[in-house]
């Protein structure tokens, strides 16, 4: 089995966090806007072409924030994602321009309905994967500490 390299973005403005939304049989949950990184692109290269894909728009890439694995037979989708192995690289992003209605996504995933501003604030009311990564993105908004690298979690 081979380990996957992921590119995500968290993409602030003031006081919400940009994230795709998605449906399954469960209801709407969200993940940041990012994925899979192609032989010979760089995870830069990745993340800005996942952003566009699933946004509709190009970001600037700044600080890498938080490395998180997934290790899917640990997890509550072991059933599915038995083998899946994931490293996954959160950067605070930032889009060029603004998104507006006009903005759609060029490719999004199978579950993705749209994108949606959600409040930083509010984050733990919401059904976000990672779900550890929540209280890290409020504590990075209050200025505290967080490890970069996450472990093994969902």
């Amino acid at each position: 089995m081979n380990i996957r390299n992921s590119a995500k973005a968290i993409i602030i403005e003031g006081d919400k966090v940009l994230l795709t939304k998605n449906q399954d049989d469960d209801g709407y949950f969200y993940l940041f806007p990012g994925g899979g990184q192609e032989h010979g692109e760089t995870i830069h290269q990745a993340l800005v072409r996942e952003c566009i894909e699933e946004v509709g728009k190009e970001v600037d890439i700044g600080e890498l924030l938080h490395i998180r694995e997934y290790i899917g037979k640990n997890h509550e989708h072991a059933s599915f994602d038995f083998h899946a192995h994931q490293v996954e690289y959160y950067f605070v992003c930032h889009l060029v321009g603004d998104v507006g209605d006009d903005n759609k996504p060029t490719n999004p995933d199978s579950h993705q309905v749209g994108i949606e501003w959600v409040p930083i604030h509010d984050l733990l009311q919401y059904r976000i994967y990672p779900k550890e990564i929540r209280k890290h993105i409020i504590k990075y908004i209050n200025n505290e500490k967080s490890p970069v690298y996450l472990g093994d979690v969902n």
